[in-house]
């Protein structure tokens, strides 16, 4: 049926002109996404720009003095922190968040599967301020009281092993939700066909299913390791906060989202101040940034050298 005389795309039929429309939406939607992303990391660059053309920024990314009432804007302690505190929760979350996803999918009955992925829902739910104090009440005291004097060391549990706890258990409803959908996308046919040939329930997870997830999997600990990268108030609240590099898992951090929640808007008259908070959060986007980015470079290797072996 041919549009009406007064629509500028006349002589279309109404399926090429909605095709025409659909893709021109998606476009400016496809656009608009990245114009924000793009809009973020110029706005930083230029508000970070005093303090990084005075110090330069591997004076900046280096240096661990932290002392801005006399200069010293130091981000190498603060970007350590973010890095071993996101490494231990990742170390902590990742696998029984797999494993759990894969026994839910894959073994469990359908009822066990919906109550599981109710109760995924419900910790994924939950503000990061509660795991914050969750983490105050129960899992520093552990640290102090049973688990640092076990290796003989007192703490005062406001370390980096809390809060790698604190953030393994916010981040394994994430991981354990994407790892669902992605074996959700796996066709039912591929694992009867497994099963046909004699192959048993493990064989078949381990070789059918774990290959044609794995991509997915890597994403959504992609998708983990960011949620660590960026979080802060349950970090703010246990991870000790003192700008120094640890040497143990049981000495505080002071992760670079923690440095921008507790600093910004105090003491903004401190010259350069203001440009160094901008700047720790342009080297927080830039971490998460060049980890995906590297990420997805990492899956089409993985799997052109899968198809190629």
């Amino acid at each position: 049926m041919p549009l009406p005389s007064f629509i500028p795309f006349k002589g279309l039929s109404a399926g090429k002109f909605k095709n025409i429309s659909a893709r021109t939406l998606f476009l400016i939607a496809a656009l608009f996404i990245n114009f924000i992303l793009l809009s973020i990391i110029i706005w930083l660059t230029v508000k970070s720009a005093p303090v990084w053309v005075e110090k330069s920024i591997p004076g900046l990314l280096l240096s661990q003095v932290w002392f801005p009432a006399r200069g010293g804007f130091g981000m190498f302690s603060f970007i350590i922190g973010t890095v071993l505190s996101t490494l231990l929760a990742v170390i902590l979350a990742a696998p029984p968040a797999i494993l759990s996803a894969i026994y839910l999918h894959e073994y469990a009955s359908k009822k066990i599967m919906t109550a599981g992925r109710t109760l995924i829902d419900l910790l994924a739910g939950i503000p990061s301020v509660v795991f914050g104090l969750w983490g105050i009440i129960t899992v520093v005291p552990l640290v102090r009281n049973h688990i640092a004097p076990a290796f003989g060391i007192n703490t005062t549990g406001y370390c980096l092993l809390s809060c790698g706890l604190v953030l393994s258990i916010m981040i394994v409803p994430v991981i354990m939700l994407m790892v669902i959908e992605v074996l959700d996308g796996i066709p039912n046919e591929l694992r009867e066909s497994s099963l046909a040939l004699g192959a048993t329930r493990w064989q078949t997870v381990k070789h059918v299913v774990m290959r044609m997830a794995y991509p997915g999997i890597l994403s959504a600990v992609a998708l983990g390791i960011s949620r660590a990268i960026g979080e802060t108030m349950a970090v703010l609240m246990v991870a000790g906060n003192v700008p120094a590099v640890p040497s143990s898992v049981f000495e505080p951090v002071y992760p670079l989202p923690a440095l921008i929640a507790n600093n910004y808007g105090e003491m903004l008259s401190i010259p350069l101040y203001d440009s160094a908070l901008m700047f720790s959060a342009l080297v927080l986007l830039a971490m998460v940034l060049v980890f995906n980015i590297g990420l997805h470079i990492f899956k089409k290797t993985a799997r052109y050298g899968g198809q190629t072996s």
